[in-house]
């Protein structure tokens, strides 16, 4: 089933010989870094084995959100709402933001004693978010009729594109003489007395000085015919859209059955608020004692199976050379099958209770791999201090469902990283070498809180 259509980007018509930095995969994360680097005066190829934004960067709910975050990431968050609304100005495109602000009600007393608690939390970051009576919920959205206990509503909170923002910042990286070559995977990279000298791409070669693997679901692939441990495994989400609704609500909504958010187009994405059925892989086996704080955390939301995609990547290479066709050869753009079942659920409890959407007819439906990491915050980070790291290396990717709203700021983490100057934020939570270097793996947040 083809995925949403992604706004297209110019490809550079060919690769250079040598720049300063290489970033493999162009999602939010690696066109965010690589417009950060072309601003401070640095080269950049810009590679992506597809097309820009065509994975996980243009499959997701399209929330920027602060709320029900990982204290861990909420300095980089607000970092990354700081970005998001000078982005357009900064890219002269269309990313979509807004600042719409955001509703997430409860049925329970448990969870309205939860979203209490997550209002203090935000408050304690000057952020002005607070606690819904029924009564206000229904005022701010009126003829929502289901049995809720409150909400949590945070002004602050917004939405973009998913299917416009990575495009548009790729854009700005050629006009601000960086290169963007689509449909060319890197197949690995060249060291010199343990340093990055270059890229090997399936169209050529080209010299740098640092590379960022900012490859989403692919990265642990990549960083692993290299020697590199990424323990990191992928999850689907489900999305669909809906044509334009009279008088439906600007800011987004979230229930313990769906989530949704008003597209630029007038329509709406709607989705489960629930992650999908977890498909198991090898990787699953291979890091299972890793996830298990995780799953302990999920486990009643997770439904497991094994299916084609435990099969698929059982023959999957894990290994191969410069002169190799890779698995990024072979799969230029991920596009799984959408749950059907999980949509139709979420659909029909909007529709039922929320009097606007009784009439709402599905425009598209589709799914997306997501990247997720035993703790559900990502790496960001240098590869010293693990076992077969190279100097000149750099890694963006685990965003564990949450990575498009933070996407901004972890591009300038990177960006910062690779150059060397004073961090926007501190970069210890997201080091990769806390997986192996004794820390406690403790995840604090969920998957799909999207």
């Amino acid at each position: 089933m083809p995925g949403p259509k992604v706004e297209p980007v110019e490809n550079s018509p060919a690769l250079p010989e040598q720049v300063d930095v290489v970033i493999i995969g162009g999602g939010i994360a690696g066109v965010s870094a690589a417009l950060e680097l072309v601003e401070r005066g640095m080269t950049v190829a810009l590679c992506e084995k597809g097309q820009i934004g065509a994975e996980q960067s243009s499959r997701n709910w399209g929330w920027v959100r602060l709320t029900h975050r990982d204290p861990r990431e909420m300095p980089l968050m607000i970092e990354s709402v700081r970005l998001w609304k000078s982005m357009d100005e900064r890219t002269g495109q269309k990313t979509g933001y807004v600042q719409c602000g955001a509703t997430y009600t409860v049925t329970s007393d448990a969870a309205l004693a939860y979203e209490k608690r997550s209002a203090e939390e935000l408050q304690s970051y000057q952020i002005p978010a607070k606690v819904l009576s029924p009564e206000e919920v229904k005022e701010a959205f009126p003829d929502f009729d289901l049995g809720i206990k409150g909400a949590l509503h945070n002004p602050h909170d917004g939405r973009a594109e998913p299917q416009s923002a990575a495009p548009a910042i790729a854009r700005a990286v050629l006009r601000n003489g960086g290169t963007v070559h689509q449909n060319c995977a890197v197949r690995t990279l060249e060291t010199v007395d343990g340093k990055v000298s270059a890229v090997v791409t399936e169209h050529g070669r080209i010299k740098c000085d640092a590379v960022l693997v900012a490859g989403g679901v692919w990265s642990r692939l990549f960083l692993g015919n290299l020697g590199i441990e990424l323990p990191q495994l992928w999850t689907k989400g489900n999305v669909q859209r809906i044509d334009p609704v009279p008088d439906g609500p600007e800011g987004t909504l979230k229930h313990p059955e769906f989530a949704m958010r008003k597209r630029a187009d007038g329509g709406y994405t709607i989705a489960s608020a629930t992650p999908s059925r977890y498909q198991l892989t090898p990787d699953s086996f291979r890091l299972f004692f890793k996830f298990l704080p995780t799953l302990k955390n999920e486990w009643r939301s997770l439904s497991l199976g094994i299916g084609p995609a435990f099969f698929e990547a059982l023959r999957m290479p894990r290994r191969w050379t410069a002169q190799d066709v890779t698995p990024f050869e072979k799969n230029r753009i991920l596009d799984p099958v959408p749950d059907t079942s999980l949509l139709d659920k979420a659909l029909a409890t909007l529709k039922e209770f929320y009097a606007p959407f009784k009439d709402a007819k599905i425009a598209q439906r589709w799914a997306g791999y997501i990247d997720v990491m035993p703790d559900v915050i990502p790496v960001i980070s240098d590869t010293s201090g693990v076992k077969n790291g190279i100097q000149g290396l750099f890694v963006a990717t685990g965003f564990s469902g949450h990575g498009f709203g933070l996407g901004t700021g972890a591009g300038r983490l990177a960006a910062d990283l690779i150059t060397g100057q004073g961090p926007c934020v501190d970069p210890t939570p997201f080091r990769l070498s806390r997986f192996s270097d004794g820390s406690k793996i403790s995840p604090m947040g969920g998957i799909l809180q999207r």
